[in-house]
């Protein structure tokens, strides 16, 4: 069965045909790192980790090139550089401030079982390209020079008498819509509405680099220029998928199109775009107003990172998400379950039942229920599904181990009173039983009486 992928440009699923086998290609919009990474964001690292497992699944390996960028450069982390070490100057402020809450990011999403990209690229390791791009843009009359910036021309991108893309193409907006609808810069040296920044003159204290040729100032890139550069750098003019989530569809990959495309004229820049849909916080939209605004470093000192993980993938990537306590209580018991049965077995090859919804436009619900099916008869083939889907990371003795440590559970006290529990039941003296087994209750242990004998666990 082949690979069919829904593409955001042509709004239907389409056939995956790489552009070379032995060198499938993806890029996909990472953090802006200026603070603890929410649960929003967790959802993009999570949806294109399995997309690279499934590439690497079939392709091989070594024959899948997937980058994930990191934004260094933005107004938001000069905000927090300057709030958390005012006594330093800007530069060395925002270097501390990157520095750290990239770790943090990465503990995170390591948490969550994402495999770590082909290459991670931060932002101001690639001003050169960035340049280079820019002066291309300038020399074929796609963007122009004003008071110190460069602007980008998405009027004279439609009016080119060439093979090139038009501007609003992937959004499926006309220029005007994008006038109406987008929070657009009024300034006095833009030539139109919707043209958009590529380079901007640093403010004091701000930090810059030697502006592309034909400014005098130095400056700092536009948002969009940064992904077109890196994009371009780890793995050319055109490559075969670019994702991220909805949210950027417009203006950032609209304008990541049209800054490539012109740039090296090129009809396009990636040959299927792929967005993950947006996520509620029981049934809100989060933000920090309503006080649901959630980080996942929050949620990983209540949950295993593979919780958070099942908890996403019930949902088609595709579609909206609403993520509950009761959604997240029940992805707990899946995965005790499947702990307990499959994480210490030698796992076979992933079952035909799971990859074939996978190939399906990551179809993960329909994946997860056929690995409830294979519970009673592969388990085998159970293990190793799981463990290309990013489960099963440790033992089951491991898991129920850091299950107990997260609450507190104090493992040989619950064995104690388990074995004056079976004592007082061989008795027959059940009110002593039955108080134990309360007092069981109470400390979060869930016990189970079968005839192999009393089985315990922490309760959800």
């Amino acid at each position: 069965m082949e690979l069919r992928l829904y593409d955001t440009l042509s709004r239907e699923k389409r056939t995956f045909v790489p552009l070379d086998p032995n060198n499938v290609r993806m890029y996909v919009c990472g953090p802006t790192v200026y603070d603890f990474a929410h649960i929003g964001n967790a959802r993009p690292v999570i949806v294109f980790d399995v997309l690279f497992r499934l590439l690497r699944h079939l392709y091989g390996e070594a024959h899948v090139k997937y980058v994930r960028n990191i934004t260094d450069v933005d107004d938001k982390i000069n905000d927090r550089a300057a709030r958390d070490f005012p006594g330093l100057p800007l530069n060395e402020a925002i270097r501390k401030v990157t520095e750290q809450t990239g770790k943090q990011f990465h503990a995170d999403v390591d948490a969550l079982g994402a495999l770590r990209p082909s290459v991670e690229p931060r932002a101001t390791e690639h001003i050169g390209e960035m340049c280079e791009i820019i002066e291309r843009l300038v020399a074929g009359g796609f963007a122009y020079v004003a008071e110190d910036h460069v602007l980008f021309s998405p009027q004279a991108m439609n009016a080119a008498n060439s093979a090139l893309p038009r501007y609003g193409a992937l959004s499926k907006r006309s220029l005007d819509e994008m006038i109406a609808g987008a929070r657009v810069d009024v300034a006095p040296y833009k030539r139109d509405a919707t043209d958009f920044v590529l380079w901007k003159p640093s403010k004091p204290g701000e930090p810059s680099w030697p502006s592309p040729s034909g400014i005098r100032a130095e400056g700092r890139p536009g948002w969009h220029i940064e992904c077109s550069a890196m994009a371009w750098k780890h793995l050319g003019e055109h490559f075969d998928i670019h994702g991220g989530g909805i949210d950027l569809v417009f203006p950032h990959h609209e304008n990541e199109v049209a800054q490539t495309c012109c740039a090296f004229h090129r009809e396009r820049m990636a040959n299927y775009w792929m967005h993950n849909g947006f996520l509620q916080v029981e049934s809100e939209k989060m933000s920090k107003s309503l006080g649901n605004f959630i980080t996942i470093h929050e949620l990983l000192g209540d949950w295993p990172g593979e919780v958070l993980r099942l908890n996403m993938l019930k949902t088609h990537y595709h579609s909206p998400i609403d993520w509950t306590m009761k959604s997240l209580e029940e992805s707990a018991r899946t995965l005790d379950d499947w702990y307990r049965v499959a994480a210490d077995v030698a796992p076979g090859e992933p079952a035909a039942p799971v990859v074939e919804p996978l190939l399906d436009d990551l179809n993960t619900p329909q994946a997860i229920a056929a690995l409830h099916g294979l519970r009673g008869n592969d388990i085998a083939g159970l293990a190793g599904s799981l463990r290309l889907l990013g489960f099963l990371s440790e033992s089951a003795a491991q898991w129920e181990g850091r299950k107990q440590q997260a609450s507190g559970v104090d493992a040989k006290e619950v064995e104690r009173l388990l074995a004056e529990r079976a004592a007082a039941r061989s008795r027959k003296d059940f009110k002593e039983s039955d108080r134990i087994r309360d007092l069981l209750a109470a400390m979060g242990v869930a016990i189970k009486d079968s005839k192999e004998g009393t089985t315990w666990e922490i309760a959800r």
